[in-house]
């Protein structure tokens, strides 16, 4: 019940429009909600011990760190505390501190990594255009101080920069966008095979709970169906008949007994998915078995014709469509004689159900799906069911089942 609201009416495994353009991982939200001090840490302190010693390298070409330039690098890396919660505010953060720093004049180094990991944060949370825009914000500022307002910038006396460093720039901005990218894709990727996965479980789930619900419809419909009409046969004979009232109640207790054990089987299934269940499915080999049963309804039915071998699945689809073709004679029909006829090629199976009716109109109580169920089962099969009146009177059940697929079966 709640797959199928997830799927109709719970919204799609996508996103709205305002998130990110993934389906949420289980705990993403609580993910995305926690403070990643640990990393921003680690980066903090690579960037300032990094950028110490970039200063002592580049002594007397860049302005010396002071108490701003610390500042700028505090704060270029502790914005990155905020990246999960706010990316485009982070990377816009990072590059406006990281641009006023090279401004400055103080100089190059690690600071740059705090624009690289806003940057992919940005991107992975699918906000590519704001990621975009602040590095090349910060790429077209340092172009425009690198070779226009140096003059007026400090350190004094620093050159204009050149041309193929501007390129080596570019180069590692568009490295770091294009990586940025490929970790958005294959997160993506990954979310996308993780729906879709989940989807066929939801699938088969959905196939599964069908496939119970028919065989629950099948036992329970025949096993009461007969229960009912000898119930009436009891009540009525109770008092001038005996004898003929305890073999009702003989007959009742028996398909009872089967049909709690039937019901017990699917349901193990449901407790222990899996396992095997501890009886086989019933088969064309029990013919003999809804004979009887349908004797003890008052019904007399012929059997003509003897199966081929067939996988399991064509055998239960077979038993279930005889079995409630029988049942809806004994619930639906004037007629207490019915023929069963089972042929056979090297292509299909065909069973033929007829009764001479005429219809009583009468309802034991069923829920009306038997045809219904009879043909999702031949069409599960690839075959077809054809049921309704014949033109001498009575009702007819033709039932086609193809046994190229129950050849593959036996394969496996």
């Amino acid at each position: 019940m709640d797959e199928q609201q997830g799927v109709r009416g719970g919204g799609p495994p996508w996103r709205g429009r305002h998130g990110p353009p993934w389906p949420a991982r289980r705990g993403e939200g609580e993910w995305a909600s926690r403070w990643p001090w640990r990393s921003t840490v680690l980066i903090t302190v690579f960037v300032l011990f990094g950028s110490h010693f970039a200063a002592h390298r580049q002594h007397g070409e860049r302005a010396d760190l002071d108490v701003l330039a610390w500042a700028l690098l505090l704060v270029a890396s502790g914005l990155l505390l905020w990246r999960r919660r706010y990316p485009v505010a982070v990377v816009f953060g990072t590059a406006g501190a990281v641009l006023v720093y090279l401004g400055a004049g103080y100089p190059y180094g690690p600071v740059f990594l705090t624009v690289v990991v806003a940057c992919f944060s940005a991107v992975v949370a699918g906000h590519r255009k704001a990621a975009w825009g602040a590095v090349g914000m910060l790429w077209a500022g340092h172009v425009l101080v690198a070779h226009w307002l140096y003059r007026w910038l400090p350190p004094a006396g620093d050159p204009a920069a050149s041309w193929a460093q501007e390129g080596g720039i570019a180069a590692w901005v568009a490295a770091v966008v294009a990586l940025a990218e490929l970790a958005r894709a294959r997160r993506e990727q990954w979310a996308r095979d993780r729906a879709e996965r989940a989807q066929a479980a939801r699938r088969r789930a959905d196939e599964e709970r069908l496939r119970i619900a028919r065989e629950l419809h099948d036992v329970l419909a025949h096993s009461i169906s007969v229960i009912n009409v000898q119930a009436g046969v009891g009540l009525a004979l109770l008092d001038t008949d005996p004898e003929q009232a305890r073999a009702a109640l003989t007959t009742i207790k028996a398909a009872s007994k089967e049909a709690l054990g039937e019901v017990r089987q699917v349901l193990d299934t449901l407790r222990t998915p899996g396992d095997a269940p501890r009886a086989p499915a019933p088969g064309l080999d029990r013919l003999p078995e809804l004979v009887q049963q349908a004797a003890s309804a008052g019904l007399t039915v012929d059997v003509e014709g003897a199966p081929p071998r067939l996988a399991p699945g064509t055998d239960l689809a077979a038993f279930r469509i005889v079995q409630e073709a029988l049942t809806n004679v004994v619930r639906h029909s004037g007629s207490r004689h019915a023929r069963v006829h089972v042929g056979h090629d090297s292509t299909a199976l065909r069973l033929r159900i007829d009764d001479d009716g005429p219809a009583t109109g009468a309802d034991a109580g069923g829920s009306g799906n038997g045809l219904a169920g009879m043909r999702e089962r031949a069409a599960a099969l690839g075959g077809t069911i054809e049921a309704g009146p014949r033109p001498d009177g009575g009702f007819r059940v033709l039932a086609v089942l193809p046994l190229k697929p129950a050849a593959k079966e036996d394969d496996r």
